[in-house]
């Protein structure tokens, strides 16, 4: 890629844009409101708003490597924390994708350096969830199938906090855990029984 055909490219994305309402830039410029909060991975094969044909403004977006919500991350934290308390999302989405490099890489038994104690976080995953993953005779399958429960524990991550705990209580935010599929295209909504998950565990998480 020639690099300085990103600022021929965004020109030529002004004027389409002034083409069709003149006041786009304009209206971008007063601020945000977004309904949603999307958390999704960094992979250069997924776009956000693309997948979901939603334009600028509609979503507020948050993406690392695998789709994360560990409660050290002060980014991921930070973020939640704007987009429920301050701009008051009436959604959260985690949408993790098949086939994500950061799960297969966490799925190995080599180093990694730096990139070992984000990986730890999932393989936490795959340790809570290891009878089942280790029934999966087909590695794809199986590792699938790691991409859908680290999207789960992610949501559990997200229901964690204290701004959704109490975005719940004060105005039922809901959390959405999704997987895209990069073979097909499709977005899935894997439709989590949050309800049944957080049973035995809100007693420890649920915050007065």
């Amino acid at each position: 890629m020639d690099i300085s055909r990103i600022f021929e490219n965004n020109q030529k994305w002004i004027v389409k844009k002034l083409e069709v309402d003149k006041d786009y830039f304009k209206n971008l410029s007063e601020g945000q409101n977004p309904e949603i909060l999307y958390i999704g991975c960094s992979d250069s094969r997924v776009s956000s708003e693309e997948l979901m044909g939603v334009q600028p403004g509609e979503v507020f977006v948050h993406r690392n490597i695998a789709n994360m919500v560990p409660n050290t991350d002060l980014s991921a934290m930070s973020v939640i924390n704007y987009a429920v308390t301050h701009l008051k999302v009436k959604h959260v989405v985690v949408c993790g994708h098949y086939y994500c490099g950061g799960v297969k890489a966490a799925m190995q038994s080599e180093d990694l350096g730096l990139l070992n104690p984000w990986l730890r976080n999932i393989r936490d995953v795959y340790r809570l969830h290891k009878d089942e993953l280790n029934s999966i005779q087909n590695e794809e399958e199986k590792y699938n199938r790691l991409v859908e429960l680290n999207v789960q524990e992610q949501c559990v991550n997200v229901l964690k906090t204290s701004d959704v705990q109490k975005a719940f209580r004060e105005r039922n935010i809901t959390v959405h855990g999704w997987v895209w599929d990069i073979h097909s295209g499709e977005l899935i909504d894997l439709k989590i029984d949050f309800d049944k998950i957080l049973k035995d565990i809100m007693e420890i998480y649920h915050l007065s």
